[in-house]
Order: C-alpha cells, then structure tokens, then sequence
C-alpha cells in the first residue's frame, strides 16, 4: 500500500485478553502494508517498574500521563501508534482521542473481547499474574461502547469466536487503507469547550471521579460524589470554559461540598 500517513490505534481490552500478543501481530502487519515505522506503546513496563509484584490502582493516573506522553511523542514524530492498554473507561479513551484530534491524527478503536472467564483462566498461567480480583474490578467498571459516535470500534475481536487474528487483522488494515484514502478527515482542535458540545465537560469530570475512587479511602463517599458531579455537570452546562479551568472549579465545587482526599 503505497500510504505514508500515520495513525493511533486504540487497543481496549481486560487484562489477559490477549491484547499484546494482538498488538505484536498488528504491528508486523503495518510493517508489510504501510510505508510508516510502527511503535506500540506498552504500559506494563512502566506498571512493572513501579510496582513489580501487584497492580496498583493509585499507581494508574501517573502511568496513564506517562502513557499519553509517548502516544503524543510518537505520533508527532509520524509514526503509527498502537496504545497496547486497558482503555477500559470512555474517558480514557477520549484522552488519547483528544491527542489525535490536537495533531490531526486519525485514530481507530479496536475491542478485544475476551470474556471475563477466559482472561480469569489466562491470568493464572501468566507468569506474574494479578489478582483475579482487579480483573473482575475493570470488568465491572468497564465502559461499553454506546454513549458517543466517536467511541465506537472499528473492529471486535473475540478468539473463542475466531482462531485467526491474522484474517481479522489483514482486514482491519484493509479498512484503515480504505478510510485514509477518502482523506476527509477535518483536525478538531479540542482547546476550548463550547455550550453545544457538553461531552467534554462529562468526561473530564467523569475521569477525575474515577481517579477520585481510586482511593479506598474516598470509597465510602462514592455516592456523595457521583450525586454532587451530576450537579455540577447540570449547573455548568452554559457556562463552560477551558479544559483546565473546569477541572479546577470542579475540584473546588467538591472540595467545598464534601471532606474528601483530593488528588
């Protein structure tokens, strides 16, 4: 394929889905078809540096910042990108969106649907297994891919359903090739909020709760804040600003409200 354009892959899936080993196939596929040097961005190494013996929630802003700083490097560099993650909540999946958006960077989403037993089965045969207990915590906390248009998977892949990833992955990139080449991507810019698009206030304040309750100690105040955010996000709704300014008033509207560990 004579295409020199790069693009993010967006990999969502539990862990021991079988996501890597899907993302080290993809990327020797990309290799073949794409005149485009092709890197994949695993945060496991990170997560095994901090904390080689457990998975650590607390640990998960940090490696997510980290993460998006190298699918931001790379992708400004010109490479095809594969974001080899969890991505398990819509606004994880927004965050690394806003990074193609921001550098006019088309990406695609793709599902590795594994169910919950078979990661469960899989986990136990990894040499450093996590607990069985953090898979079915993301399992329940996952986020479907039915609130916006944009969240949507290019491609579902589900090995107890297909033996071959290969066949699924040739097609994959035939679907990529084909949509580069209508070229009627248009840059969104994301540096402003507007009153007419209010699915960016929802997923900025929807992340930091989600970081908020990443703190056992904030567990106990989970439904105090839930109810407080859908307040604020009622009482914001024309009156918006810039993504940091709103996620700094939000912090000072539940700091005001509730007696919480703020992060």
């Amino acid at each position: 394929m004579n295409i020199k354009k790069n693009f993010l892959i967006i990999l969502v899936g539990l862990p021991a889905s079988g996501k890597t080993t899907f993302a080290n196939i993809l990327k020797k596929k990309l290799n073949l078809y794409f005149q485009v040097e092709v890197k994949i961005i695993d945060p496991d190494l990170l997560r095994d540096t901090l904390s080689p013996k457990i998975f650590d929630f607390q640990n998960e802003p940090h490696i997510r910042e980290e993460t998006f700083e190298k699918v931001r490097k790379y992708l400004k560099k010109g490479l095809i990108v594969i974001s080899d993650d969890l991505n398990y909540y819509t606004s994880m999946r927004h965050d690394l969106k806003s990074i193609a958006d921001d550098l006019g960077t088309k990406f695609y989403i793709i599902h590795i649907s594994t169910p919950l037993e078979l990661c469960l089965k899989r986990n136990e045969k990894r040499a450093k297994p996590i607990s069985n207990n953090v898979i079915q915590k993301i399992h329940n906390k996952f986020d479907n891919f039915k609130k916006y248009r944009w969240d949507y998977p290019l491609k579902t892949y589900n090995s107890t359903q297909s033996s071959d990833p290969v066949k699924i992955i040739e097609d994959l990139i035939n679907k990529i090739a084909e949509d580069l080449k209508k070229n009627k991507f248009k840059t969104t810019v994301r540096k402003t909020l507007h009153s007419s698009n209010l699915e960016a206030l929802e997923l900025i304040t929807r992340k930091y709760v989600g970081r908020l309750l990443d703190v056992p100690q904030n567990c106990s105040h989970k439904d105090d804040i839930l109810k407080f955010r859908r307040f604020y996000v009622k009482k914001k709704k024309k009156n918006l600003s810039d993504t940091k300014a709103i996620l700094e008033d939000f912090k000072r509207y539940l700091a005001k409200n509730l007696k919480i560990n703020l992060i």
